[in-house]
């Protein structure tokens, strides 16, 4: 950086309006979208972003001492040469490590029956000379010779796909370019199955490479028509058959294709029928198949592989348990799923159909299966935490129902989790509906008024977010935060049903739900109006857009990463990435006059007005294809003009980067670091904090 900026930058405003069903809109910020986008090279917007970034420098200039604090508090929690528990898989048992100091680890293997250990891949050797690594996926083959490894160093995540010889070590001459998400190795290792990104970033074909050929000669299997879905690759746990789902968020189907022949024409298991969804796993030639069809907490079923059509019903569906996932080993079927919010474990014999469930010893946890490749298991891999307990890997033994403890999260720098309190609180919202929100505490920490608070929240998608454990919350909370995660709707914390209450024309319920939980909060003396902070990131920075509007006196500050803030803009083109496949979540205003009014009404960068709103720290990625960087660019430059306060507003654009910020698990605690100090130096006491 060269000169310090005295003032904050001031975008032009450049007239600009649109009209859709009768409605003229103006938006003279519009200009910050680079014509040429996914290429970025407009010198007037990059100036305008550089300035930006020059103005958060400046900003945060006085706080550095802080901010270095902070980070090295988080790295301190970080086992520097830490490693993941190894899985067997076949012949090998896998793991990755990293060296002391790495940013990224290197990933290995050795034989189950001992030997020496063997290097796959080496992301540091990878990730050098790049400002930016990602290592988007690998699967090695199933005679175990050769490696398949897709790498991004731009964050567009447009991957390039490589293929390795972990015999020799020799790159073979196969490379895929525009890779997204999916790999599946035939039977005799010799093709494999992908999807790649088109033009617009999306999935729409599976297609066939056989070793040794040009991607230009490779099969296209499958190509999905409609614009509105995308198509994604899995396999079954028997490994018999390789599966390609086609569908929105509401909608889809299922292909089936046998990876012992991948020139078999794909069975269809069930056409798509709009808003049901399902999905499956087979064993011995029966799918075992999830569906939402007649209840929306999903039931399962089973079909004949040779009439996959044919349903009949094994687990009805529940209004307590809400089914997210199913996994046929070859010797029981496990369930995971939510009773009343919680997360749980299920365990059903084929024979029989009886049932238990994986006990754990909190009240409060969650918990799910971790990595378990192999068919015939006689323990299951389980990932255990709780907001007070570190990330825990256990085998659960079948044949005594023992957890065994393979792992528990080593901070170094100490913690004691008898220090911490956490409760389950159910928050009232304005519409009477009860919201669960989880908050975590020092045990002195007194709900008198005068504390400090942190809410985060998503809700949308039905993504929930589970009150889980984090090492970074603690540099809050040893200053006096109590840290809360809001359930709003629009995730499925409490089921599918939760998810449709904060989505189209429901979907205000998940910003209200937010304001209300907060505001619930400070009744029961966690914080004062003022003294409260709250973070989010994409769809939940669409949410931190929503409550600045809507309450912003009781914030003191914000974090919006990647905030999805320009919403009816980006509904309105269908060019954009993943515009179609959004319409069945927030519905299409191109067609439908109603959804264009709703949008409208609620969109955060088209309800920004003239009020005093808190301060806040607002971050973007200028290669994001899934929020493109000119929604935060827009949202801030009209924050600026309009807002009638002087609280901090910054904007940090990663110049180098996509939508999920800097990589390197150090690299990316600074910005976690900055984050904290942030919120430190708007509510809380500076001098303090770094003490």
């Amino acid at each position: 950086m060269t000169d310090t900026p005295a003032d904050p930058p001031t975008a032009k405003r450049v007239p600009h309006a649109f009209t859709h069903h009768g409605i003229t809109l103006e938006d003279p910020y519009a200009w910050l979208r680079d014509p040429g986008y996914p290429e970025v090279t407009d010198t007037e917007i990059l100036g305008y972003l550089h300035a930006e970034n020059a103005w958060f420098e400046a900003a945060m200039k006085s706080h550095r001492g802080l901010v270095d604090a902070v980070f090295a508090e988080m790295k301190g929690r970080i086992k520097d040469d830490d490693s993941s528990v190894p899985v067997k898989d076949g012949d090998f048992v896998y793991w990755y490590a990293f060296d002391a100091g790495g940013e990224y680890p290197k990933w290995y293997r050795r034989k189950f029956t001992g030997g020496a250990d063997e290097i796959m891949i080496d992301e540091p050797a990878l990730a050098a000379g790049h400002d930016y690594f990602r290592l988007g996926g690998q699967a090695v083959s199933p005679d175990g010779r050769l490696l398949a490894y897709a790498v991004d160093t731009s964050g567009s995540e447009r991957y390039v796909l490589k293929v390795r010889d972990l015999t020799t070590g020799d790159e073979l001459p196969d490379t895929i370019e525009n890779w997204r998400y999916g790999l599946i190795w035939a039977a005799d290792s010799r093709s494999f199955l992908y999807t790649d990104a088109d033009e617009n970033w999306r999935s729409k074909a599976v297609w066939h490479h056989k070793l040794g050929d040009p991607q230009g000669a490779d099969r296209e299997i499958y190509r999905e028509q409609d614009p509105k879905f995308t198509v994604s690759l899995g396999r079954t746990q028997s490994r018999r058959f390789a599966t390609f789902t086609t569908g929105d968020h509401a909608t889809n189907e299922i292909h089936l294709i046998p990876l012992a022949d991948f020139s078999a024409g794909p069975v269809l298991v069930s056409p798509r029928i709009t808003d049901r969804l399902y999905d499956l796993d087979e064993r011995e030639g029966t799918l075992f198949i999830r569906t939402n069809d007649t209840h929306l907490n999903f039931r399962v079923v089973t079909a004949p592989v040779s009439e996959p059509a044919q349903w009949t019903e094994v687990i009805a569906g529940s209004d307590r348990h809400y089914i997210l996932g199913l996994t046929t080993f070859r010797n029981l079927m496990v369930i995971e799923e939510r009773a009343d919010g919680l997360s749980q474990i299920r365990l059903r014999d084929y024979g029989d159909g009886k049932e238990h469930y994986v006990g754990f010893p909190e009240a409060s946890f969650v918990a799910g299966l971790g990595n378990n490749p192999e068919y015939a298991v006689d323990r299951l891999r389980i990932q255990y935490q709780s907001m007070v307990t570190p990330n825990t890997v256990y085998d659960y033994h079948l044949a005594d129902g023992r957890l065994e403890t393979l792992k528990v999260r080593e901070i170094p720098s100490g913690y004691d989790a008898s220090q911490y309190v956490t409760e389950r609180l159910v928050a009232p919202a304005r519409d009477g509906v009860m919201v669960p929100v989880s908050v975590v505490y020092r045990r002195d920490f007194v709900k008198d008024g005068t504390g400090l608070l942190h809410v985060y929240g998503y809700g949308a998608y039905g993504h929930a977010i589970p009150p889980g454990f984090s090492t970074n919350r603690l540099s809050l909370l040893d200053r006096g935060f109590a840290c809360a995660i809001a359930h709003i709707r629009g995730g499925d914390d409490l089921g599918y049903q939760w998810y449709l209450d904060g989505k189209l024309f429901k979907r205000t319920n998940s910003f209200n739900d937010f304001v209300d939980v907060t505001r619930y909060l400070i009744e029961q003396g966690f914080a004062a109006p003022g003294r409260v902070t709250a973070a989010g990131g994409s769809a939940g920075g669409e949410l931190m857009g929503a409550i600045v509007n809507q309450a912003p006196d009781i914030y003191g500050a914000v974090a919006a990463h990647v905030p999805f803030v320009d919403v009816l803009n980006t509904m309105l083109d269908e060019t954009l990435p993943l515009t179609p496949g959004e319409w069945s979540e927030w519905g299409n205003p191109i067609t439908d006059k109603a959804a264009f009014d709703y949008i409208l009404s609620y969109s955060p960068y088209d309800n920004v007005s003239a009020q005093n709103y808190p301060a806040m720290l607002v971050t973007a990625g200028l290669n994001d294809p899934r929020v493109t960087y000119w929604e935060p660019a827009k949202w801030v430059a009209k924050l600026r003009a309009t807002g009638t306060g002087r609280k901090t507003l910054l904007l940090k654009t990663n110049m180098g980067a996509g939508h999920g910020g800097k990589s390197g698990r150090y690299t990316a605690l600074e910005e976690a670091a900055e984050e904290v100090a942030f919120f430190l130096v708007q509510v809380g006491n500076e001098s303090d904090a770094v003490a």
